[in-house]
């Protein structure tokens, strides 16, 4: 099989190249933008067989330039939810997944895709359906034009396509993203630097840090895509989450008893965590007050409706594991 990855320096897209030489893959094409040159080490140990910077890429795969390829795990974009700038967005998001789109489709390559859980914004309900859709940014708004024209086109599609509504992903090779690397990865920093955890204090009807996410342990996201791949008959647009909601006290929580753990010394409660000074409530930004998501959970009906039976990791699991690969690098 031979695969062009997309983002492949990125967290998830790294991640996705390492599952496939640990699948038997590794006539990988890598494509990324490497101004941070230093997330080369982020595919250090793979295995691929050409990479192409992004802004040579497109062109040469729509011209059929590269060859025969069976599939696109297309992770490129511009994912900071805090990027207002919407040329950008759009340009990075919408308009080169759409001419990616269009030559699969000619070419007979199957495409799996990054979306996002962003396109549901401040909704409640976290279902691939368009009433459930009111991204709160035009990052989400990118995503979802994208999910858009795939909805469109999917009763004509020739071959598969498939994208995944990533929520909260955690886990191994994000250090590169900085203020938008996980909040398991920066309660691991803050730890190492400070001594303790900080933590958002009551807000929006939630107590201090029980403020709920998806979080999903990038090992499982890159089991579905994998799964996926496997089943080339499978198209359509999913949630890629846990399917459970859990506090921020509990990312708290198992990345201070991971730590511990790692040195020798016995876990502790919440509670007993707290007491210690281990975790700090600070008041909930003014910034943020009618911006934020007090709570996502994936509705994974859809997903399991295909067949996907991959099982997802509970974050005491995902961060334990996360911490054991940290202290394996010496971080």
């Amino acid at each position: 099989m031979r695969v062009i990855v997309t983002g492949a320096a990125g967290m998830i897209g790294s991640n996705l190249v390492h599952g496939l030489n640990a699948a038997g893959i590794d006539d990988i094409i890598a494509v990324d933008e490497l101004t941070d040159g230093m997330k080369y080490r982020n595919l250090l140990g793979a295995k691929v067989s050409d990479y192409f910077d992004r802004g040579e890429f497109y062109g040469r795969f729509e011209r059929g330039e590269l060859g025969r390829i069976d599939a696109v795990l297309h992770q490129g974009a511009c994912s900071d939810t805090m990027e207002h700038n919407g040329q950008i967005m759009l340009e990075t998001n919408y308009r080169c997944s759409k001419r990616l789109l269009d030559a699969c489709q000619t070419q007979g390559v199957r495409l799996l895709y990054a979306s996002s859980a962003a396109t549901y914004g401040d909704s409640t309900v976290f279902r691939e359906s368009p009433e459930c859709e009111r991204p709160l940014n035009v990052y989400g708004y990118s995503k979802l034009l994208f999910d858009n024209v795939v909805r469109r086109m999917l009763p004509t599609a020739r071959h598969q396509v498939a994208g995944f509504r990533y929520f909260n992903v955690y886990g191994p090779r994000e250090q590169h993203k900085g203020r938008m690397a996980s909040v398991a990865f920066h309660h691991f920093g803050q730890l190492r630097e400070q001594g303790k955890v900080k933590l958002f204090g009551e807000y929006g009807g939630y107590g201090p840090g029980e403020q709920t996410r998806d979080f999903v342990y990038v090992g499982d996201v890159v089991a579905v895509n994998l799964w996926f791949l496997r089943h080339p008959e499978r198209s359509g647009i999913f949630n890629l989450g846990s399917g459970r909601s859990q506090p921020f006290n509990d990312v708290a929580h198992a990345t201070i008893n991971a730590m511990r753990a790692e040195r020798g010394e016995a876990a502790l409660s919440l509670a007993e965590q707290v007491q210690a000074g281990l975790i700090e409530y600070t008041p909930f930004p003014e910034a943020l007050v009618g911006k934020y998501q007090c709570r996502t959970e994936a509705d994974l009906t859809a997903l399991r409706a295909t067949g996907c039976d991959v099982e997802f990791a509970d974050v005491e699991t995902g961060v334990r594991r996360y911490a054991e690969w940290l202290a394996g690098r010496g971080a």
